[in-house]
C-alpha cells in the first residue's frame, strides 16, 4: 500500500492497522482533501523517525501490556513547575522526594511560553516549541522525562488545543492582515455573525471575560475568544490547524511526554447556531489523534478535560472498537464530594457513584480532590429537588458554607467569577483550608484541629477506594493551607484560582516524618493507606464495585470484590460519631488498625472511616497496626461502638439554615429483616468491636467469655512483643506493612516479546524491609515489565515506604 514511501516497516504496521478508518474520518472531516492527508500521513513518518530510541522501547513495553497504566499501583501528583521547585530542574532534583511520596506519574501544569500577565496560568500559549525561558529549556524537558522514566514515573503534560495566545506567531501575523493566518481563527468583518453566536453559546467566564468575541483593533476584525480576549479560538474545520496543532503534539510525546492532556476538549469545533460544545466534530477529532499516537508513540495516553455532567463526560471514551480518550476526569464525583462536605449528607454522593459503578471497568477515571482549577457546582440539581432543594439557593449555601460564612463551618475558601445576577459562583482554596485545616491552626484549637485533619485523611482515603487514578494536588500531601499573598500581585489579584496555587512549603515538607506535626500526621496517613492500595488487589480497577447501605445518610458504603478479596469501605462525613448498621457474614481485618473487627453495626467516629478486608482464599491474618493508626487519638472501637440491643442510633443534630434535612439513621427496628443482624449479633459486635478481639477459635462454644478475653489479651501481647522494629532503608526512611512487588504482565496479556527486546534492568537504590509482620521475608524479585511501563526491575516498586510505628 506505501511502496513508494519507503517507509520503516514498524511504522508502515502500525499505519496499516489505523489506515482505513484514519483516512474515511479525515476525509469526512475535510471534504476530501486528499493533499491535506497526504501531508498529515508524512507529518506522522517524520515524528516516528524522530522518536529517541529509549521512548521507543517504552512504545514497545506498553504495547505489550496495553492496560500498564490500569493497575492499583499508579498514583499521581499534579503541581505547577514554579511552584514546586522553581525551574525543571529543580523538579528533577526532588524526584527522590516525589519518589517517596509513591508517585509513577506526575502531572506538569501548562509550562510552554506565554505572555506574562497575560498567560492564564500558562494556558495562554505563544510557543508550543519552546519552554518558559525562567523554566528551563525543551531539553531540560526531555532530560526530566528520561529521568523520570529511570524511576519508574510518567509524565503528563497539558497540550492546550482550543486556542493560542494572541502572541502566537499565527496570531501576529494574522493581525498584520494575513488571510492565510486569519483562516486559522475566527474573523469576521462586523459583528452580524459574532452576535448570532452569541444567541447560543454559553459564556465561560461571564464576570471576568464576558462574551466569546474581542474587536481586533489592528486587524479592523472581530475575533473568537471564548475564555478570555488574549486566547484567540482555533479554526479546525482547516485542516492546516488540525495538521500543525498534531504535530505539535507529538513533538511534546518526542520530548517524553507520556500524557498528553486535552485541554478545554468539547470546545475544539464551532458551529454557528449550536452552543459550541461537545459537537459531533470534536469527537473525530479525538478519534484521530488517538490514531495518531497509536502510529508514532504508541506509549501515549490521552487524558481529556471534560468538565460537563456525566452524560457528556462518558462518550469521550469512544467505543472499544473505537476509542477516544485513554482516561478522563472525574469532575462530578469531586464535585459532589465537596458537596457532601458541606451538608453532611451522602445521598447525592452515593447517586453520582452508582453512576460510576454501572461502568464499564475499561473506563479509567482520573480521581481527585483537588486540582489548579475551581469547584464548579455541576451537580444532579434534578436529584437534589425531591429533598426540596433548588439549583441557585443550594450553591449560594456551597459557597457560604465553604468560604466560612455558613453556619457551624471552618471551612476557609473563597470565590471565583462570582455572577450575582445568575446566583453562580466557583470556589477555590486547598483541600486543608476547606476541611477546616487553617482555621484551626490560626485559633490554636487542637480539638478542632485533630477533627479536620481526620477529614483531610478521610477525604484522600475516600478518593484511593475510587477505582481509577488518585491524583494528588500538590501540597496536600502535607496539608498545605491557602496561600493569599496572590492578593498583592497586579497579575494574579484578580483570579482567585492563586489562592490554591501557591509554592510547596518545603520547610513543612521537612516535617513530614515527625508524626506530631500536621504535615507528618497527614504525610503519614496518606503513605500508609496508599501503601495498602498498591498491596491489595481489592483497589484493582477490574474489582466490582458497589454501594454499601449503612442505613444512615450521614455515611457512605463502599463495596469491592476481586479474586478473592472483598472490602467495605465505610466514610463518616458528619461531625458527630455515627453508626452503619451493616450485617456482613464474614470475619473482617480492619487494614489500618490491623485487628480483626466485624462488619457488623460498625461504630465510626465523626469525619473517620474504616477500611474492612476479608480474603475467602485464606484466613485474614491480624498485623501490626501501622503508625498512622497508633496515632488516631479515637480509634472506633472507643469512640463510636455499636449500640447495644434496643438502643436507638445516634440523634441527629439540627440541619444548618440551608442545609440538607438529613434522613434520621436508622434504628434495627427500620432495617429490613433480612439485612440487619439479630439483636443478639449486635450485641455481640459491640463487644467484639469495644475490646478489638482476635478471631475467635474453631470451638468458640467450648469457651467460656473470661477465657475468649484473656486468649484475645495474650494474642495481642505475643503480637506487640514479636513485631519486628522496621529497618532503615539506605535513604534513612522506613517501611512498614509488606513491600509489593508488580504485578507480572502475564496478568493483562497472553503474549509476550522476547525479554531480550525490553530494556536492561534498573537496580533497586534501597533494600526494603518488611514491617508489621511476624516472619516478614524479603518480597520476592521479579523480572517482568512494571504495570507503570517503566524497565524491568529486579525488585519491589518504589514508593512503598511508609513512616516507622512510633511504638
Amino acid at each position: 500500500m506505501f511502496e513508494d514511501k519507503n517507509w520503516d516497516p514498524e511504522f508502515t504496521r502500525r499505519l496499516e492497522k489505523n489506515y482505513d478508518e484514519l483516512k474515511w474520518l479525515y476525509a469526512e472531516l475535510y471534504h476530501n482533501d486528499q493533499q491535506a492527508f497526504s501531508y498529515f500521513c508524512d507529518m506522522l513518518y517524520k515524528y516516528f523517525s524522530e522518536r529517541a530510541p529509549q521512548l521507543r522501547q517504552w512504545d514497545e513495553m506498553r504495547e505489550e501490556v496495553p492496560e500498564w497504566y490500569k493497575g492499583n499501583e499508579m498514583l499521581g501528583m499534579l503541581m505547577y513547575t514554579n511552584c514546586f521547585a522553581g525551574t525543571l530542574q529543580g523538579v528533577r532534583e526532588h524526584l527522590d522526594y516525589l519518589q517517596e511520596c509513591g508517585l509513577n506519574y506526575i502531572h506538569l501544569m501548562p509550562l510552554l511560553e506565554s505572555p506574562a500577565g497575560r498567560s492564564d496560568g500558562g494556558y495562554a500559549v505563544a510557543d508550543f516549541r519552546k519552554v518558559q525561558p525562567e523554566l528551563g529549556t525543551m531539553q531540560d524537558l526531555a532530560e526530566l522525562g528520561d529521568e523520570c522514566h529511570d524511576h519508574g514515573m510518567c509524565v503528563c503534560l497539558d497540550f492546550v488545543m482550543n486556542h493560542t495566545s494572541e502572541d502566537h506567531e499565527w496570531a501576529r501575523r494574522a493581525r498584520a492582515g494575513e488571510k492565510e493566518y486569519q483562516d486559522r481563527y475566527f474573523f469576521y468583518d462586523d459583528w452580524n455573525i459574532p452576535n448570532e453566536f452569541e444567541k447560543t453559546v454559553p459564556q465561560v467566564f461571564p464576570t471576568t471575560a464576558p462574551g466569546n468575541f474581542t474587536w481586533c483593533e489592528e486587524a479592523g476584525k472581530v475575533v473568537m475568544t471564548t475564555f478570555y480576549p488574549y486566547q484567540w479560538d482555533l479554526n479546525y474545520a482547516n485542516p492546516v490547524v488540525f495538521n500543525d496543532m498534531t504535530a505539535d503534539m507529538l513533538n511534546l510525546c518526542n520530548h517524553g511526554v507520556d500524557i498528553i492532556r486535552l485541554d478545554a476538549t468539547p470546545y475544539i469545533w464551532k458551529q454557528l447556531g449550536t452552543d459550541c460544545r461537545n459537537l459531533p466534530q470534536v469527537h473525530t477529532l479525538v478519534r484521530l489523534m488517538r490514531m495518531a499516537t497509536e502510529v508514532v508513540c504508541p506509549g501515549t495516553l490521552l487524558l481529556g478535560e471534560i468538565v460537563m455532567e456525566p452524560s457528556k463526560v462518558v462518550p469521550y471514551f469512544g467505543t472499544l472498537e473505537k476509542p477516544e480518550c485513554h482516561m478522563l476526569y472525574n469532575v462530578t464525583t469531586m464535585a459532589s464530594t465537596w458537596h457532601t462536605v458541606a451538608t453532611h449528607d451522602v445521598r447525592l454522593l452515593r447517586h453520582q457513584m452508582e453512576a460510576v459503578f454501572a461502568l464499564p471497568h475499561d473506563y479509567i477515571f482520573l480521581n481527585y480532590l483537588r486540582c489548579h482549577d475551581d469547584i464548579g457546582w455541576g451537580l444532579d440539581y434534578q436529584y437534589l429537588k425531591q429533598f426540596g432543594m433548588e439549583e441557585v439557593a443550594h450553591k449560594r449555601y456551597l459557597n457560604d458554607y465553604l468560604t466560612g460564612k455558613g453556619y457551624n463551618s471552618d471551612a476557609r475558601g473563597e470565590l471565583y467569577n462570582d455572577d450575582p445576577r445568575l446566583g453562580d459562583a466557583r470556589l477555590c482554596g486547598t483541600t486543608a483550608s476547606l476541611c477546616g485545616i487553617e482555621a484551626a491552626e490560626y485559633e490554636l484549637d487542637e480539638k478542632k484541629l485533630d477533627r479536620s485533619i481526620r477529614l483531610d485523611i478521610m477525604l484522600h482515603a475516600f478518593l484511593l477506594t475510587q477505582s481509577g487514578i488518585p491524583v494528588l494536588y500538590s501540597g496536600d500531601e502535607i496539608g498545605q493551607k491557602n496561600d493569599y499573598t496572590y492578593h498583592q500581585d497586579p497579575f494574579k489579584w484578580d483570579d482567585s484560582r492563586y489562592l490554591h496555587r501557591g509554592n510547596l512549603n518545603w520547610e513543612e515538607v521537612a516535617q513530614r516524618d515527625d508524626a506530631s506535626t500536621r504535615p507528618g500526621r497527614i504525610f503519614q496517613a496518606l503513605r500508609t493507606m496508599e501503601s495498602l492500595r498498591a498491596e491489595h488487589e481489592v483497589f484493582d480497577n477490574e474489582a466490582d464495585t458497589w454501594i454499601v447501605e449503612p442505613y444512615n445518610d450521614h455515611i457512605l458504603g463502599i463495596g469491592r470484590y476481586y479474586k478473592g478479596e472483598k472490602l467495605i469501605a465505610l466514610f463518616n462525613f458528619s461531625a458527630n460519631d455515627e453508626t452503619a448498621w451493616i450485617n456482613e457474614s464474614e470475619e473482617y481485618v480492619d487494614l489500618i488498625t490491623g485487628v480483626t473487627r466485624p462488619a457488623k453495626a460498625v461504630g465510626i467516629p465523626a469525619y473517620d472511616f474504616a477500611w474492612l478486608l476479608t480474603d475467602f482464599n485464606k484466613p485474614v491474618p491480624k498485623r501490626a497496626p501501622s503508625g498512622f493508626a497508633a496515632r488516631r487519638p479515637d480509634t472506633p472501637e472507643e469512640t463510636a461502638a455499636a449500640p447495644e440491643e434496643g438502643t436507638a442510633a445516634p440523634e441527629e443534630t439540627a440541619a444548618a439554615p440551608g442545609e440538607v434535612p438529613a434522613v434520621p439513621a436508622k434504628t434495627p427496628a427500620d432495617v429490613p429483616a433480612e439485612e440487619a443482624a439479630p439483636a443478639e449479633e449486635k450485641a455481640e459486635a459491640a463487644e467484639e468491636t469495644s475490646a478489638e478481639a482476635a478471631p475467635v477459635k474453631e470451638n468458640p462454644e467450648e469457651q467460656t467469655a473470661e477465657e475468649k478475653t484473656a486468649e484475645t489479651k495474650a494474642d495481642d501481647t505475643k503480637t506487640a512483643e514479636k513485631k519486628p522494629v522496621a529497618k532503615k532503608t539506605t535513604a534513612g526512611k522506613t517501611t512498614a506493612g509488606k513491600t509489593t512487588a508488580k504485578k507480572t504482565a502475564a496478568k493483562k496479556t497472553d503474549s509476550k516479546k522476547p525479554a531480550a527486546k525490553k530494556p536492561a534492568a534498573k537496580k533497586a537504590s534501597s533494600k526494603k524491609a518488611t514491617a508489621g509482620k511476624e516472619d516478614a521475608a524479603p518480597a520476592e524479585k521479579k523480572t517482568s515489565v512494571r504495570r507503570t511501563g517503566a524497565k524491568k526491575t529486579a525488585g519491589t516498586t518504589a514508593g512503598t515506604t511508609a513512616p516507622a510505628d512510633p511504638s
